[in-house]
């Protein structure tokens, strides 16, 4: 099938280019021209603005084992109807991702009942429980992109020296989800006044600095690749903004809700705001937003953390962490972001397409170049929507942003010259 979407402004942060053109797609391909004559979909793009598909690399599709929560299926709607062409999907499933038959489980239900791309992280230790390494070179053969225990830190030093160690051989980052449970032990929010004020246990922004320098550090170390998962505060923006200035090979990325939400809104006791990491404060999300504009912070991501209303409807301290964001992500980084002045809007769309595409090497994406995978979002800026209960596709509803008016949002989505998606 071949598309033309005509008279619409394309915004490629792999090129520098923001200007109204057409797009050509063919064969699943962008092409300066067509190859032969015949028919093509026209699309008008009058208005609209045309970015590469945007790129989240911190989601969990819940597929294999907890299908009540969420399944490959309905991720991937809910990824398309945000603009997300293309998934990197945490290994904590349950067999969790560390062996290859789970990764080719996954890849293949993504192509049978998917309708963006998925791309399994395998575990980086076994079972993640920390105590000996995946094998990752069976684990990348099979088709991982990165490892992580995420939902668990690696505790031990030796063993998250080893992972970074052994993970150069095959170019993978190791994702840090950066927590010292022993700091944040039995914690449901951010430790604070908030938390004196509410009677929770709190959870102090040293339980996610205190493993942030410890990873830098043995980043530094043994030269391997480090991406440190949802930054929230502003002590962890100050340690990646130092390690980069050093020259370490470490990047960086945070959600949409850490530059968006405070632990206000937990005074609601609404376990939908509840998150790990938690929730900080306003000088901790001013400071997230100092780390996107100066490049601090590489990525902007979901943490998609599907959880049944059952699970969410329990006490505040005993309902899990997470929230879902495929839905809300680019909307909340036009409204917070883009329309505030924190970033352009060409900055914005490179934190969900160039650089994540870079550092996961995932090639022939996060671009608009000819011979690009067509993978392409479609942006009004204009329109307003009510994010609603109702009009959520994922399988579970567990947003602290319903009920929120957005301006702006995904209109189309195409994945490999497919429209799977549109308004």
């Amino acid at each position: 099938m071949r598309h033309q979407i005509k008279n619409i402004r394309i915004v490629d942060p792999s090129q520098n280019k923001d200007l109204v053109s057409d797009i050509l797609i063919e064969n699943g391909k962008i092409v300066s021209k067509f190859s032969k004559y015949g028919k093509s979909k026209i699309i008008d793009g009058s208005g609209k603005i045309a970015v590469p598909g945007l790129i989240d690399v911190h989601a969990h599709l819940r597929e294999p084992g907890q299908e009540d929560k969420e399944t490959i299926y309905t991720g991937t709607r809910a990824a398309a109807k945000g603009g997300i062409t293309t998934v990197l999907c945490m290994p904590n499933t349950k067999p969790p991702i560390d062996n290859a038959l789970t990764v080719e489980f996954i890849i293949f239900k993504a192509q049978k009942a998917g309708i963006v791309n998925v791309f399994p992280i395998g575990c980086a230790t076994k079972g993640s429980l920390g105590n000996e390494l995946s094998e990752i070179g069976v684990l990348k053969k099979a088709g991982i992109v990165a490892v992580s225990d995420d939902g668990l830190p690696i505790r031990s030093s030796q063993i998250m020296r080893r992972t970074l160690e052994y993970t150069k051989m095959f170019k993978l980052p190791v994702i840090s989800h950066s927590e010292d449970r022993e700091l944040s032990k039995n914690g449901s929010m951010n430790e604070g006044k908030n938390s004196m004020i509410l009677g929770f246990r709190g959870i102090p922004r040293q339980a996610e600095e205190v493993m942030i320098s410890r990873d830098i550090m043995l980043a530094e170390l043994t030269g391997g690749y480090l991406h440190i998962a949802h930054v929230s505060t502003e002590g962890s923006v100050d340690l990646v903004r130092q390690a980069k200035k050093k020259g370490i090979k470490v990047t960086a990325e945070t959600c949409s809700h850490y530059f968006t939400l405070t632990d206000d809104i937990v005074k609601v006791y609404d376990a939908n705001t509840k998150t790990n990491p938690p929730l900080r404060e306003k000088r901790d999300v001013e400071a997230i937003k100092r780390g996107l504009a100066d490049g601090t912070i590489d990525c902007i991501v979901t943490d998609h953390a599907p959880y049944t209303q059952e699970e969410k409807s329990r006490e505040f301290d005993l309902a899990p962490f997470g929230i879902i964001g495929f839905e809300t992500m680019l909307s909340l980084v036009l409204n917070e972001l883009v329309d505030n002045g924190v970033l352009s809007f060409s900055e914005a769309i490179a934190k969900m397409t160039l650089n994540p595409a870079k550092i996961f090497n995932l090639e022939g994406r996060g671009s608009l170049k000819e011979g690009s995978v067509a993978d392409i979002t479609i942006i009004d800026t204009k329109y307003h929507y009510d994010f609603t209960k109702e009009s959520i596709f994922s399988k579970s509803k567990n947003s602290p942003f319903i009920g929120r008016r957005f301006k702006g949002g995904a209109v189309m989505t195409i994945v490999g010259g497919n429209i799977v998606w549109q308004k």
